[in-house]
């Protein structure tokens, strides 16, 4: 399904260890490689998808990279239907959301079959006077599997 979504990793003085994701590899499950952004000397690169199912597994690969220093790694995530980026970034060896004053992620209940790609929710602005936002689904009927 199209769907478009942008991935910033911003991480001082990394080149070396992200080296590897900007290379071409079809052994991966997400497709595409990371471009480093243009004039920033610390370090920080993008990748930008047009389908679902062409992201997924990219937070597990950045995970298992080699950081020097992943505590000051960002990652930062925006779905198409996402009012502004989320922020990840690494806790006891994980990459996760932090939660950001003024947004908050709502999802859908999980889709009936796996042939449907995994759902990130959508990550709404709680702060600019939205006239409507959706309702929570249980944790329990949201789709366990990763979305990134």
């Amino acid at each position: 399904m199209s769907r478009m979504a942008q991935v910033l990793v911003l991480a001082r003085y990394e080149d070396e260890v992200m080296e590897p994701l900007t290379r071409y590899d079809e052994s991966r499950t997400w497709r595409g490689r990371f471009e480093r952004i243009p004039g920033w000397f610390v370090g920080g690169w993008y990748i930008e998808f047009f389908r679902e199912r062409q992201r997924v597994g990219i937070l597990k690969d950045l995970e298992a990279l080699p950081w020097n220093q992943p505590e000051c790694v960002q990652v930062m995530l925006h779905d198409e239907d996402d009012d502004c980026f989320g922020l990840w970034m690494f806790r006891e060896g994980k990459l996760v959301e932090l939660p950001l004053q003024g947004t908050e992620r709502f999802h859908q209940p999980a889709p009936p079959t796996q042939e449907y790609a995994p759902s990130p929710g959508s990550l709404f602005r709680t702060d600019v006077g939205h006239t409507w936002l959706p309702e929570h689904t249980p944790e329990e009927l949201r789709d366990p599997r990763p979305a990134w």
